[in-house]
């Protein structure tokens, strides 16, 4: 049966549209989809051949402590237990530290032999193929997902999405987009453990205020908005079992820079519970 589906899942994503020779953003939960996370990565570099680029969010938000992941996991000790929890906390190394929420499939990806992690300590991304270090590299340790950011270097080189059996709330290209609205940007503290010759260090910086609480809304507009398109840019389909699309990373973030624009009002976030986007740092 996996080699079986293997076949058929090359097909279904010939046939989705993924681009030979192309550069691919993945976000995957692979619970539906039929086959494990080796099959899905070979079926994806197959389809994208050896001119192509696959590329996955390698994120890490268990070594800062101004992420939600660790505000939540420390909301009811004592300051001792903070304090020893502190101390464990493992400092970032690019090559070793593990994705965290990610999925298996992104895990998979940045334990490839061949593969390239970019070196920003809490938003990394990971990436296999032809691009890979050019696309992953250069990523500026105070830039979570701007312009400073492979997020960039993926629009600049026309990069493909494909969310597969997830929605668009977990859509990391639409955080380029809150670096690129014409308005005054929210900057915040941040802070994390990073590994400096072998020394554990504590890195602070500020970035811009990152939410992702209304993505879903964005993306449901963003689907809604090309559906009225005489040439759709969203292509749906099943692979598997799970529900998949694939779009233009370019049309998404160039949609969502007009729609946070006009839909979020800049300076504070837009649920007043949240203070970082839910799945980072």
């Amino acid at each position: 049966m996996p080699v079986r589906f293997g076949r058929s899942l090359r097909a279904q994503l010939r046939a989705m549209g993924v681009r030979r020779g192309g550069v691919l953003l993945v976000h995957a939960s692979l619970r539906w989809v039929g086959v494990g996370p080796h099959e899905v990565m070979a079926a994806l570099l197959d389809v994208l051949g050896p001119k192509g680029t696959l590329v996955v969010p390698a994120f890490t938000p268990g070594n800062s402590k101004t992420s939600l992941a660790y505000l939540e996991a420390t909301r009811r000790m004592t300051e001792q237990q903070r304090v020893d929890y502190d101390e464990r906390m493992l400092a970032f190394e690019p090559g070793k530290t593990p994705s965290e929420g990610m999925g298996v499939l992104a895990e998979t990806v940045r334990l490839h032999p061949d593969a390239e992690r970019s070196a920003h300590p809490q938003t990394s991304f990971a990436a296999v193929g032809f691009r890979a270090a050019d696309l992953v590299g250069g990523h500026d340790e105070e830039c979570h997902l701007g312009e400073r950011s492979p997020l960039a270097g993926l629009y600049e080189a026309k990069a493909q999405v494909l969310l597969l059996g997830v929605g668009y709330d977990v859509c990391s290209a639409f955080h380029l987009s809150e670096y690129l609205v014409d308005r005054q940007l929210p900057f915040r503290e941040y802070g994390c453990w990073v590994l400096r010759g072998g020394e554990r260090i504590w890195l602070p910086y500020k970035d811009v205020d990152l939410d992702d609480s209304d993505f879903g809304f964005l993306g449901e507009d963003f689907e809604a908005e090309d559906a009225r398109r005489a040439e759709p840019v969203v292509r749906r389909r099943l692979l598997g079992g799970a529900a998949a699309r694939l779009f233009p990373l370019t049309d998404a973030v160039d949609f969502a820079t007009q729609w946070l624009t006009g839909n979020r009002p800049y300076g504070m976030a837009t649920d007043q519970s949240q203070e970082a986007a839910t799945s980072l740092h």
